[in-house]
């Protein structure tokens, strides 16, 4: 791997450590503001919502300037969205300028792989990218719920800068302040990201064209034989994963009667299997991607059998298993993903019409869940058997998709294919 790639993997560990802290930190500022429970919920959407309304330029403005640039810019805007929770914004608002600075991040971390490595080190780029973000998960939810446990929250309440009253008196407000920076340690780690040397499009005087541009790279890529199937694919298993990390915190409390920081650990574990899959997932090779969309069958099967656990020492490793089958299955398909992104739009806007249709995934099951929970009053043990119910669904699906295409255009599948073995091969 090139130097520069260490740089990327650093800033991203530390930006995303900063955003799973914050949203631990976030439920437990709304549940301590007195706001209802489904107002917590909502934090899993409004997260997304500016990775789907800005989906058609924050592709474009990631390929018009330096991507390492971008991404200070958008740590910036995370910075913002804390500061603003802490000066009395509604939680739920100020998280969705962090989401801001998300959307805006993630065509330049994804984008910037395809610019500096070759084909044949996707897989691999990826599956180091994504462990190491899993890595952060799973250590930012964790640090997340022990900044507002009882321990570490009255040593940093117990702080107190000279001459100066922050204003700062609960345990969440006392693990934002602390998050700021962390953000701003990833901005740090941006500004020494390397120059690509890649080719940068202008962004258009109009900007409203990127719209039209935006509809016309979708739905080149869901046309596209391959590109349809990993889209599918990895729209459906991150829709599920990010709101996943809520329900298993309302899961944990409801079957197994965990605080919190304790249910935080468990969100952790099941990062742990991310993370074990995605490096098994290393040595896959682009064209093998399909090959593994049973796992994500299996993955909805093994989500509603969280319905029937009521103890820790069975909970952790089943929730290793399942995490671990999800990682295996997104680092080969993400990485078909970006290759058929990048060879027929380019990586920034690739990449946010991935973000957009992923984020539109979690928007709308979001949505469902926290209105689900606020009017209907569906259980935590509902959400998940529904949960489960529309991954394995949905996957068999897109199996039968894509066994369909494989049918009816052989000639097309194997050209496809045979682009991305070579590639994989000389790339």
């Amino acid at each position: 791997m090139k130097r520069g790639f260490y740089t990327i993997m650093a800033a991203q560990f530390f930006s995303s450590l900063a955003d799973n802290a914050l949203f631990v930190a976030a439920v437990v500022l709304l549940r301590t503001e007195g706001h209802p429970e489904w107002q917590r919920a909502a934090l899993v959407p409004m997260f997304a919502l500016f990775y789907v309304v800005l989906a058609p330029f924050v592709g474009a403005f990631a390929d018009a300037r330096p991507k390492g640039q971008v991404m200070f810019i958008s740590n910036a805007i995370k910075v913002a969205g804390c500061l603003l929770m802490l000066f009395g914004m509604h939680p739920l608002a100020a998280y969705a300028i962090v989401g801001l600075g998300a959307a805006a991040y993630s065509p330049a971390k994804y984008g910037i792989l395809t610019e500096l490595l070759p084909a044949s080190m996707l897989v691999k780029a990826n599956g180091w990218i994504e462990g190491l973000t899993i890595a952060s998960i799973i250590l930012g939810v964790l640090l997340g719920g022990q900044l507002v446990g009882p321990a570490l929250s009255a040593h940093l309440l117990g702080f107190d800068f000279p001459a100066i009253t922050t204003g700062i008196d609960t345990p969440p407000e006392a693990a934002i302040m602390l998050l700021v920076f962390v953000y701003m340690v990833a901005a740090w780690f941006n500004t020494r990201i390397p120059l690509t040397g890649a080719v940068q499009t202008p962004m258009p005087a109009n900007k409203l064209l990127l719209l039209a541009d935006f509809w016309s790279c979708n739905t080149r890529l869901w046309r596209d034989k391959l590109g349809q199937i990993s889209l599918a694919t990895t729209t459906l298993f991150w829709g599920v994963s990010g709101n996943l990390r809520y329900i298993v915190l309302a899961w944990s409390a409801a079957a197994l009667g965990y605080s919190t920081t304790e249910a935080s650990r468990l969100v952790g574990v099941v990062a742990i299997g991310t993370a074990v899959g995605a490096v098994l997932a290393i040595r896959m090779k682009l064209e093998q991607a399909p090959r593994l969309m049973p796992l994500g069958i299996a993955m909805g099967v093994l989500v509603i059998g969280m319905n029937f656990i009521d103890t820790v020492w069975v909970a952790a490793p089943f929730l290793i298993v399942l995490g671990a089958l999800g990682g295996f299955l997104v680092v080969p398909m993400n990485a078909l993903l970006q290759h058929r992104g990048h060879n027929l739009m380019g990586a920034g806007r690739s990449i946010a019409v991935q973000n957009f249709n992923e984020q539109t995934c979690i928007l709308l099951l979001g949505a469902f869940y926290a209105a689900s929970t606020g009017m209907l009053g569906l259980s935590a043990f509902a959400a998940i058997t529904i949960f489960g119910v529309v991954v394995a669904g949905v996957m068999w699906l897109i199996k039968r998709w894509h066994a369909h295409n494989c049918r009816a255009y052989p000639a097309e599948i194997e050209r496809l294919l045979v682009i991305a073995r070579n590639d994989n091969a000389h790339g």
